[in-house]
């Protein structure tokens, strides 16, 4: 098992932060993010994720439209938001990542399997996010990751052939602890979970 302060660091005592430093972050740490991030299991390893790191003034304004109010100063603030989005044709990429099995791609080609491939590349690409979340936490930056926004703006500017979809933003950086809420209160495990 990994040590307490690992898991402090990554889940246990990590919170979701809503100001940032005014820090930059590199290119080599967003490197080191995503190196972490695509060692998560995803079926068949297809590996839907498709990450933009928006980091410059011109990118930050392209976002500006589709954020909700409660969500526009800290994300134009944050020195970096990624837009955790998937990719509809993953598939396109078995071959290279799923090698010992070359008709996997067949699983997801063809008119009749579309609901089945959107759902696959939603989860997947979903868990992604969460190990990119935790990756972020991994290499000493902190994370805020948001659903509040319209992702059909999202989209059009970032994605405009449709062939990816934003599924939640995530900003980062060195968070100002000083300024975090309190933490809200878990379920139980009595709660969650049962026995079958």
């Amino acid at each position: 098992m990994i040590d307490a302060k690992t898991l402090d660091t990554i889940l246990r005592s990590a919170r979701t932060h809503n100001v940032f430093q005014d820090k930059p972050v590199g290119e080599d740490k967003l490197r080191q993010i995503h190196a972490i991030m695509k060692m998560g299991p995803t079926s068949q390893n297809s590996q839907p994720a498709r990450v933009v790191f928006v980091r410059t003034k011109e990118g930050k304004e392209k976002l500006r439209p589709a954020l909700s109010p409660g969500n526009l100063d800290k994300t134009m603030a944050a020195p970096v938001t990624a837009i955790i989005a998937y990719d509809s044709r993953f598939y396109e990429h078995l071959p290279r990542t799923f090698p010992h099995n070359p008709a996997a791609k067949d699983n997801y080609t063809g008119e009749d399997k579309q609901e089945h491939t959107l759902r696959t590349a939603f989860r997947n690409g979903t868990l992604q996010g969460a190990y990119f979340i935790i990756a972020v936490r991994a290499v000493g930056l902190d994370a805020g990751a948001m659903s509040g926004f319209n992702n059909a703006i999202v989209d059009q500017a970032f994605f405009p052939d449709g062939r990816f979809r934003s599924n939640f933003l995530c900003n980062i950086g060195y968070g100002d602890h000083a300024k975090l809420f309190n933490q809200n209160p878990r379920l139980d495990f009595e709660d969650v979970c049962s026995f079958a």
